[in-house]
């Protein structure tokens, strides 16, 4: 079983930046392959960035790739979202997600309860 629970988010204005973390519990953190989803208001959840357990690998959505970075700290069980350049279309709840080696990310297996993220023009 594996526990996850973001911060970090809040309000800033267009062109800053925000930091979000996502702290995982349980033994075996450096097993999954960790991920950032958001879902805006009348929309669907999307995969926004993405990690793999050994942090070799990274996905990026088109929308996002040159302002966002994902990294991990296995030692700390802790995953993170530096989002940079932010943009009012980045509004939107942002969900950590963990996945097993392997799965794939259309159904994840945990959940994190998300962070809102607001940009103002």
């Amino acid at each position: 079983q594996v526990q996850l629970v973001e911060s970090g988010g809040g309000l800033v204005q267009a062109g800053g930046s925000l930091r979000l973390s996502c702290a995982a519990s349980g033994r075996t953190f450096s097993t999954y392959a960790m991920g950032w989803f958001r879902q805006a208001p009348g929309k669907e959840r999307e995969l926004v960035v993405a990690i793999g357990w050994g942090a070799s690998t990274t996905y990026y959505a088109d929308s996002v790739k040159g302002r966002f970075t994902i990294s991990r700290d296995n030692g700390k069980n802790t995953v993170y979202l530096q989002m940079n350049s932010l943009k009012s279309e980045d509004t939107a709840v942002y969900y950590c997600a963990a996945a097993r080696a392997g799965s794939g990310w259309s159904r994840p297996d945990y959940w994190g309860q998300g962070t809102q993220v607001t940009i103002s023009s």
